[in-house]
């Protein structure tokens, strides 16, 4: 990223995205802005479905012996993935999904455990 403009960076809600030392970086590099994802996002899960297809095809079937060979690996997945890239295509409305989480809760609150 040029110097010049902002990062914007989007995390999850873990709570190693919020120490101390995590802070203190950030206080450092002003351009940084953090915007934290609702726990259990949805969309979230796609992401993390990414990385963990990244660690299934990629880094579990090499060795890497240095730190430049995980990047070199990681980047080789990257442009392989984007060589033929297929959009995101969503199933359900926003209230759809809304409408079936309200009524997990409501079902979820209602049993007697």
């Amino acid at each position: 990223m040029p110097a010049e403009l902002d990062v914007p960076l989007i995390l999850d809600n873990y709570g190693t995205h919020k120490t101390e030392l995590i802070r203190s970086w950030l206080a450092k590099r002003p351009r940084f802005h953090l915007h934290f994802t609702p726990t259990s996002a949805s969309w979230l899960n796609l992401v993390e479905r990414w990385f963990a297809m990244l660690t299934e095809k990629q880094l579990r079937r090499g060795v890497h012996r240095s730190t430049r060979q995980l990047q070199e690996a990681i980047h080789s997945y990257i442009r392989q993935h984007n060589h033929n890239p297929k959009p995101l295509v969503w199933h359900k409305s926003a209230n759809q999904i809304l409408d079936s989480v309200a009524r997990f809760c409501t079902q979820t609150l209602e049993t007697v455990h």
